[in-house]
C-alpha cells in the first residue's frame, strides 16, 4: 500500500484535465480544438479568458499538491504520489493519454514535497523568464535545477521523483527545445499563437 496506493491515487488525481473540464463548462469548446492543442494554462489563456486560465493554472499545480498531502496524511511514499501526479497530467487514461507539458503541476508537488524547493524552483522560473523572456526555457532551467537542488538538501528520494519529472518535462517540451533552437520560438508577451511554454 506504500508504494501502490500513491501511485494509483496520486495518478488519478493527476489525469483530471482540468482545463478542458473548465473551457467546456464555460461554453468555449474543446481547448484541444484551439492553439497548440494543449490541455494547460497557456492553452485556456489563448481563449482569452485570463480568468480560466488562472484557475487551470491553480487547479494543476493543485493536484500534484493535493495528491502529495494525501500521501503524507496517509503514511504513504508523497514522492510516488506527486510524481505519479505529474505523469497522470502529462499523459491522462481519459484522454487517450494526450494531455499537457506538467509544468503546474510539477510546482505544486514541489511545493508539497519540500516547500524550499518550490520556492527555489519558482525563483529558477522567474529569474529565467526575465533574462530570456522564454517561459519554456525557463520552465526547462528550473527543471534541471530541481534534482540537483533536492539532493543537496538532503532529499534524495525527493531528488529521483524530481529526476523523473524534469525528465518528463523535456520530452513534453520538445517542439519548444527544436524551437528554441532555431530561434523561432516566441517570448513571453509575443502576439504569436505558435508554440506552447505550457503547464
Amino acid at each position: 500500500m506504500e508504494y501502490v496506493a500513491p501511485l494509483i491515487l496520486g495518478y488519478l488525481l493527476g489525469s483530471i484535465p482540468f482545463g478542458l473540464v473548465i473551457t467546456k463548462a464555460a461554453g468555449l469548446g474543446d481547448i484541444r480544438k484551439i492553439g497548440s492543442g494543449n490541455i494547460g494554462a497557456t492553452n485556456v489563456l489563448r481563449t482569452g479568458r485570463k480568468d480560466l486560465a488562472l484557475a487551470t493554472l491553480l487547479l494543476d499545480g493543485g493536484k500534484g499538491a493535493i495528491a502529495v498531502a494525501i500521501a503524507y496524511l496517509a503514511g504513504w511514499r508523497p514522492e510516488i504520489a506527486g510524481a505519479a501526479a505529474f505523469l497522470g497530467h502529462c499523459f491522462p487514461v481519459w484522454l487517450g493519454f494526450k494531455g499537457g507539458k506538467g509544468v503546474a503541476t510539477f510546482m505544486g508537488t514541489l511545493f508539497a514535497l519540500y516547500w524550499p524547493s518550490g520556492v527555489f524552483a519558482g525563483a529558477i522560473w522567474l529569474a529565467g523568464a526575465r533574462v530570456t523572456r522564454y517561459s519554456s526555457l525557463s520552465a526547462l532551467l528550473a527543471a534541471a535545477a530541481t534534482p540537483l537542488v533536492l539532493f543537496a538538501m538532503g532529499k534524495p528520494a525527493f531528488a529521483v521523483a524530481g529526476l523523473f519529472m524534469a525528465a518528463l518535462i523535456y520530452i513534453r517540451h520538445r517542439a519548444n527545445i527544436l524551437r528554441l533552437y532555431d530561434g523561432t520560438e516566441p517570448k513571453i508577451g509575443a502576439k504569436k499563437e505558435t508554440a506552447d511554454a505550457g503547464a
